[in-house]
């Protein structure tokens, strides 16, 4: 079976203040197939490349947002680049097939525990609750919607050793994607995607 091409759009505005971000993107650059963008850093200005991006998207099968979760939701840019590459006949509506087919994927860090993060918690939501307008964007766009990748709790990570099991997850989670071991079949059932790592 052929290989997924897989493009990683990467997006932290202060990535020098990055532990676990920063770690996550070190960790994937060097895996055969996989290319990695770092948004702030092509566009410090936000002067988007709408036919640069939709190029790369025709190129790829699996498109990944990688971000902290900033207030529920996703660094400023990402927004800014769903506004402006997303665009009618190209990614929905009359002639917008072009990403039909591909899958999306979101690897997010967030500074609450997992408990939190449920009716009983601090936050009420779960995280997939949080996430539902990236997904139904996905469904709208003809794309598989793929559960997260999560990591939960940094603000209580003391050290780079309570992050370097995640960025080992993390690879093995994009090698297995790559390599069609995983999939929409075998992840529907999954909450995030970390739940099923450790059965590929």
């Amino acid at each position: 079976m052929v290989a997924r091409r897989i493009l990683i759009l990467f997006a932290h505005p202060a990535l020098h203040k990055s532990r676990v971000n920063r770690r996550l993107l070190e960790g994937a650059r060097p895996l055969p197939g996989i290319t990695c963008r770092d948004l702030y850093e092509d566009y410090p200005d936000f002067n988007i490349d709408v036919k640069r991006e939709q190029a790369d998207l025709l190129e790829n099968d699996l498109i990944i947002f990688q971000h902290p979760f900033f207030w529920y939701s996703c660094p400023a840019i990402l927004k800014e680049w769903q506004d402006l590459v997303l665009e009618y006949g190209f990614a929905y509506g009359t002639g917008g097939t072009h990403l039909q087919g591909k899958s999306f994927l979101q690897v997010i860090t967030a500074g609450g525990a997992v408990d939190s993060y449920r009716r009983e918690g601090y936050n009420y939501y779960s995280i997939r609750e949080f996430l539902t307008p990236f997904e139904q964007t996905a469904r709208l766009c003809g794309m598989h919607y793929l559960p997260p990748f999560l990591v939960p709790g940094t603000i209580r990570f003391q050290n780079e050793a309570a992050i370097e099991p995640y960025v080992a997850s993390y690879r093995q989670a994009l090698e297995a994607l790559r390599d069609n071991l995983l999939g929409p079949d075998n992840l529907h059932h999954a909450k995030i995607i970390n739940e099923v790592l450790t059965s590929t």
